[in-house]
């Protein structure tokens, strides 16, 4: 047994001695995730912030035909200028992100009681002019309540009677378990992690060495091939295993400094949720290797191999898209299904839910027992000439 040792150690020193290795999967991967995440979000609540105490500037067309109404936006804050000439030409063309238009006959309708019309006009597939649009659509809102109340009052009808039923509602939500909408995408960055962390190794050891014509030697050796094959294995699940350990790290360290209050949540990833994660995620790293190490068994050339693996990465991308165009809730059956299950409990995790310990060992023996399957699989591949010889 100490064959696959000695492979182990000698593939780990080597890959370890190759700096842009080192950088690209131990350090700059694990660090992409939690950096885009702060990144995003705390750019998003900057600007969110930003529009909200930002003065409204609305244009508005028709200014003459509500006074009534210009008094109370001004005494609102908006800054209230001329519209352009044509309002909708404006808007495609991006000059403006919002115009209220009022048509001529709003005084007319508005002295006889009727319903007086406005009309807004706005892109809604601009994601930027949503918090303009949403401003001047609360303030038309508050301003319509106040005048229907006040005519109610007048002709002495309660206002309440405008609203016969009054919906309470309570919220059950937390502010942990409002922070998994802004970690979704969690389980996705983990698990790419364990592919990205073992994919060099993978290559190097399989289709890097047939290029280079070291496998052959190496295969001569008094050792049985399967040995030579695990250890190799071994190499590229430790790397896997590290690159993950090291992205729930930088979580663990850098979630802290999301905006979260400004995003009306709390985000923290405490030591057992980390612990949690890991004892979930962990077992991805044999079968991401395993499945990386047949794949790149396969290839003729370095470059070949390279070419395969921007397709692995769309595979833990499935599950995580899946749930999150169309969330469901967590059940049993789920655990037994490797890539599923993980991003299933992790987000339960994050939502600080209590998750059955059977839920732990259902999806980390199947995840486990798929990749040591895989691993049987890839480490007798070596007994085929036709895999030795492929780069010929």
């Amino acid at each position: 047994m100490r064959g696959w040792l000695t492979v182990f150690n000698k593939e780990v020193k080597e890959n370890f001695r190759d700096r842009r290795v080192i950088i690209t999967s131990l350090i700059v991967g694990p660090l992409f995730g939690p950096v885009l995440l702060i990144g995003m979000f705390t750019l998003m609540a900057d600007k969110t912030s930003e529009r909200m105490e930002k003065a409204l500037e609305l244009p508005i067309a028709g200014q003459q035909h509500a006074p009534n109404l210009m008094t109370y936006l001004i005494q609102q804050g908006v800054e209230i200028k001329a519209a352009p000439a044509d309002p909708e030409a404006a808007v495609k063309a991006k000059d403006e992100d919002v115009v209220l238009r009022i048509p001529a006959d709003f005084s007319e309708r508005w002295n006889e009681g009727q319903r007086a019309i406005v009309e807004v006009i706005v892109d809604e597939s601009r994601n930027h002019v949503g918090v303009t649009s949403q401003r001047l659509r609360q303030l038309l809102h508050a301003y319509s309540s106040q005048i229907g109340i006040s005519r109610l009052q007048l002709r002495g009808v309660s206002p309440q009677l405008l609203t016969p039923i009054m919906v309470k509602t309570i919220d059950q939500s937390t502010l942990t378990s409002r922070a998994a909408r802004l970690l979704s995408f969690l389980p996705y960055i983990l698990m790419i992690g364990a592919f990205v962390g073992g994919m060099h190794l993978a290559i190097d050891a399989t289709a890097g060495e047939k290029e280079r014509r070291s496998l052959e030697p190496l295969l001569i050796n008094p050792v049985p091939r399967w040995q030579i094959m695990a250890g190799k294995l071994m190499a590229t699940s430790f790397f896997a295993a590290l690159s993950v350990f090291l992205t729930v790290v930088a979580f663990r360290l850098l979630v802290p400094f999301l905006p979260a209050d400004l995003l009306g949540t709390s985000v923290s990833i405490t030591n057992p949720m980390m612990l949690g994660i890991l004892v979930v995620i962990l077992p991805m790293a044999i079968l991401a290797s395993a499945f990386l190490t047949i794949l790149a068994s396969f290839a003729k050339s370095f470059r070949e191999a390279n070419s395969y693996m921007g397709l692995v990465t769309i595979i833990p991308m499935l599950p995580s898209f899946y749930l999150m165009i169309s969330p469901v809730k967590a059940e049993t059956w789920m655990m037994a299904v490797p890539l599923l299950s993980q991003n299933v409990l992790i987000h339960e995790l994050i939502r600080g839910e209590q998750v059955p310990l059977s839920w732990y060992t259902l999806a980390g023996g199947t995840t486990l027992g798929l990749g040591l399957v895989l691993a049987v699989i890839a480490a007798t591949l070596y007994n085929r000439p036709r895999v030795i010889f492929s780069g010929e």
